[in-house]
């Protein structure tokens, strides 16, 4: 479950970055402006989206993380060839 939790906090905090980076740069990266504000309210809802597809992932996927595909084997080495 720990692993689970990191892998899920991992997926949204990436969603959450680079949702404002790209809403940032195309606004012209004013970070005093009502827009960047806006701009950090906006990145939430795909961050919140994160979560929930980890959550279902956990649920329906492989149990050890927030990927919605099942893992192949126990006996695929790490770098997946």
């Amino acid at each position: 479950m720990p692993r689970l939790l990191l892998d899920i906090a991992e997926r949204t905090v990436a969603a959450y970055v680079t949702t404002l980076v790209g809403l940032l740069l195309a606004d012209g990266f004013d970070l005093t402006s009502i827009p960047a504000l806006k701009a950090a309210a906006i990145a939430a809802l795909p961050a919140a989206l994160s979560v929930l597809k980890g959550a279902i992932g956990g649920l329906a996927g492989d149990k050890a993380s927030a990927a919605w595909l099942p893992r192949r084997s126990s006996q695929a080495p790490p770098n997946g060839t």
